[in-house]
């Protein structure tokens, strides 16, 4: 279990800002998270809260009760906690599976490449010996990425705004990745996004605003109340009369 205990992120400049105040958040084995809300409501800062990219400036993070709060990026990474961001990094010169067996190298006994790539909708023939390089879509690095992340066997997952740069047919072959991934491995999966189709497959929805959680719950009760809000902002009539100009009556 991933646990985030009162944790604050405050950015010191001309005028200090705090971005994140008084996270408590719980993820457990096994499940998949989705968090959404405004744009700068503190999501990604929240996800590189996890990673270690940036530091907290109050609060604790545990991971299985040990305290990873001052732990960097790579003793993040060796302890089981990746993160995936929203444009893949590309390596001219690199086949994709170098990637992947660099990625695998901690337990390449017990990883096909080849099982990989079929895990995330790609055929094997087709990319194996495919330079990681701008050849690449944005669909294909994304799932490529996602199985780097499966060849780590991590127990957090973090993927910031994974449909991001993506074209409609990548991104239902991404949403079914997540999908297979829930049913076939044991890591906790936390995905950044503001897709319904994405929020479509969480266990649970956790909506960030001005930096602070404004509600958790189960995918159906928080996709319910989203799907009100929406009928109540379109909820005023619009008439229009012969030769008049459209009057909305609320």
């Amino acid at each position: 279990m991933l646990e985030l205990q009162q944790v604050s992120l405050e950015v010191e400049g001309d005028k200090s800002f705090e971005i994140l105040k008084n996270i408590n958040l719980k993820f457990y084995e096994k499940k998949i998270y989705v968090v959404t809300g405004p744009n700068g409501g503190g999501k990604s800062s929240l996800a590189k809260i996890i990673m270690g990219v940036y530091n907290p400036t109050s609060g604790k993070i545990q991971l299985d009760g040990q305290d990873i709060t001052p732990l960097n990026i790579t003793e993040r990474a060796r302890m089981g906690i990746g993160y995936a961001f929203q444009n893949p990094p590309r390596f001219k010169g690199l086949k994709v599976k170098d990637l992947l067996r660099m990625a695998a190298s901690h337990n390449p006994e017990k990883i096909n490449i080849c099982d990989l790539l079929y895990d995330v909708g790609l055929c094997a023939q087709d990319y194996l010996n495919r330079d990681v390089d701008v050849s690449l879509s944005g669909g294909e690095m994304k799932r490529i990425e996602i199985a780097t992340v499966l060849a780590r066997n991590l127990k957090v997952a973090v993927f910031d705004e994974p449909e991001a740069g993506i074209d409609l047919w990548s991104f239902q072959k991404l949403a079914e990745t997540f999908r297979d991934i829930h049913v076939k491995y044991d890591t906790t999966i936390v995905i950044i996004s503001h897709q319904e189709r994405i929020m479509e497959l969480a266990d649970e929805i956790i909506i960030m605003s001005n930096g602070m959680i404004s509600a958790q719950s189960e995918r159906d009760i928080i996709l319910a109340g989203i799907m009100n809000n929406a009928a109540c902002a379109c909820s005023t009539k619009c008439v229009k009369g012969v030769g008049q100009s459209a009057e909305c009556l609320g």
